[in-house]
């Protein structure tokens, strides 16, 4: 990696010219104090995002990863984001690791740990792949994190609704591996024992904005608790991803011993069940603000690559 001074930023590429490449792109020029954007790869030379990533003089090649190895800017390319599908990143992630350069991952490969921003963040500054989880990932398991906070977590189930026209062929050809991804994260990150996953694609005319559902089955804290955690989290996630927001107040239920509830796989549960409604604006920079799913992602990423910039440049190793 090349060595920051002050002025002087970390320099990046991403691999994936299609929409979450394409506004990852556009976030990094316009807003990152600590990322250079320098390289643009993708397989299709007509691509919209090759287009606006020349217009932006922004190098681009249309060879894959074997272009942008190709390409004079690579030797000082200090961290590659991939924004193309899990099958493709297993290959992606070992040129580039063995290349000496970080990659944060945008698909749900899953090859290097969990990353959620605001919730461990700082946890794995460390490690050469970082994993972004999913788009459902990144914005309900802050919640589960919240709960988990300050009560025990038995089980938590999310629901992600995101409007058909923002899942482009990378989100549908992952669907299997965002359920996967998306479940083991609630529990490795969230703090939940058990969790579930389950994403839906809206048809609606016109485009709905992405609406997240969060349900926790917890113990050990009371109601007033749950939903200061929750609202303080929705405040610090809102910090990087302005259109995130509760829809309404948290929805409680209580179970006792006078009314206990049997879970399947849990035995039967008392305590308290939480549901959280969200929903996700996207902030327009290249999608239509009806794409919250794909904003969050890369708002997210953008937020992670900052932070491994920011802790290398400190280090003396960027």
């Amino acid at each position: 990696m090349t060595k920051n001074s002050n002025t002087e930023k970390t320099k990046v590429a991403i691999i994936g010219s299609g929409n979450i490449g394409t506004d990852l792109m556009i976030k990094i020029i316009r807003q990152s104090p600590s990322l250079e954007m320098v390289a643009m790869v993708g397989i299709d030379p007509e691509s919209d995002g090759l287009a606006r990533a020349n217009k932006l003089g922004v190098a681009t090649t249309h060879e894959g990863i074997v272009g942008l190895i190709a390409l004079p800017e690579w030797k000082d390319i200090g961290i590659v984001f991939d924004a193309t599908s899990a099958g493709a990143h297993k290959r992606h992630s070992k040129i580039v690791s063995d290349a000496g350069k970080i990659m944060v991952d945008l698909t749900p490969a899953a090859i290097g740990p969990y990353v959620i921003p605001i919730v461990n963040g700082n946890d794995h500054l460390d490690a050469p792949n970082v994993n972004m989880v999913t788009c459902g990932g990144q914005a309900t398991i802050p919640i589960v994190a919240a709960v988990s906070s300050v009560a025990k977590v038995h089980y938590a189930e999310i629901v992600a609704s995101i409007a058909s026209k923002s899942a482009g062929p990378g989100t549908r050809a992952n669907i299997d591996e965002f359920t996967e991804t998306t479940s083991l994260a609630i529990k490795h990150v969230g703090g939940a024992e058990e969790g579930k996953a389950i994403i839906i694609l809206n048809p609606a005319e016109p485009p709905m904005i992405m609406r997240d559902t969060v349900m926790t089955l917890s113990s050990g804290a009371e109601e007033a608790d749950i939903e200061s955690a929750v609202e303080d989290m929705v405040k610090q996630v809102s910090a990087y991803v302005p259109g995130y927001r509760l829809k309404q107040k948290v929805q409680f239920e209580r179970f006792g011993s006078n009314n206990p509830v049997k879970i399947p796989g849990l035995g039967i549960f008392e305590g308290i069940k939480s549901t959280v409604f969200l929903e996700v604006e996207g902030a327009a920079h290249y999608l239509p603000s009806y794409a919250g799913n794909l904003d969050i992602m890369t708002s997210a990423a953008l937020a992670t690559a900052e932070k491994i910039a920011e802790y290398k440049t400190v280090k003396g190793a960027v």
